[in-house]
């Protein structure tokens, strides 16, 4: 018996969509069937994660335990969520539920163990801040290149130029910043913010792009149909 997949969403909306979309995507099916429950909750109002984990916003982590709560009361068999910056508050969501919640660093980790040695990212201040991927790489042996401090502001500009529509703008912008690092000998270009790959794709660079929601679609459809 299949699973029940919950999405803890809304950061953004259009973030939370594409996860969906790609666990559909993911899914070996030949009907409607086949398919796996999704239970969703787009919550909108959770504050900024970056503004927070810089000093400058609302805690969002009552927001997140909450939305979290939500989608475990309707069903959920475990929790994926669409935002790689607010897996800095994992273990708080993770211990106010009783269902399993998915790690999206370990998964990317996982994917990329023993295919590369030096990895970009392009992600959010607030998720490079934290450290988070740098430290489920280096467990697997990869050194991670992130942009540093115009470049990186440039990078945060791109993910709020998403959230408000302005796709052309932002892909520009990332593909500089994406072109940077593979000029820093990158073999690959994470999108570690779940803006990214809604503008940025593999082919779009002269090395991989590795689309992190896209491994965590995979994550979600392996996790459900193991019964």
């Amino acid at each position: 018996m299949k699973k029940t997949i919950g999405i803890l969403g809304g950061m953004g909306p259009e973030a939370t969509c594409d996860l969906f979309l790609k666990i559909i995507k993911s899914t070996p099916a030949r009907k409607d069937q086949d398919h796996i429950r999704v239970i969703i909750d787009s919550n909108p109002e959770i504050p900024d994660r970056t503004a927070y984990i810089l000093g400058k916003g609302t805690d969002p982590r009552p927001y997140l335990i909450a939305t979290a709560k939500n989608v475990e009361k309707a069903g959920a068999s475990f929790i994926a969520i669409p935002c790689n910056t607010a897996h800095y508050f994992y273990d708080d969501i993770r211990s106010a539920v009783s269902i399993p919640v998915l790690h999206i660093m370990k998964e990317v980790a996982r994917s990329v163990k023993g295919k590369v040695k030096k990895a970009g990212l392009l992600a959010s201040t607030g998720t490079v801040k934290t450290g988070l991927y740098e430290r489920a790489l280096n467990e697997v042996g990869i050194e991670m290149i992130v942009p540093e401090g115009r470049d990186q502001d440039k990078v945060m500009e791109a993910i709020y130029l998403v959230k408000a529509g302005k796709l052309e703008e932002a892909k520009a912008i990332v593909l500089e910043q994406g072109k940077l690092l593979v000029s820093q000998g990158v073999e690959v270009v994470i999108a570690g913010c779940t803006e990214i790959p809604l503008i940025l794709r593999d082919g779009d660079l002269p090395v991989a792009v590795i689309d992190a929601t896209k491994i965590l679609a995979e994550a979600c459809v392996r996790e459900a149909l193991a019964g």
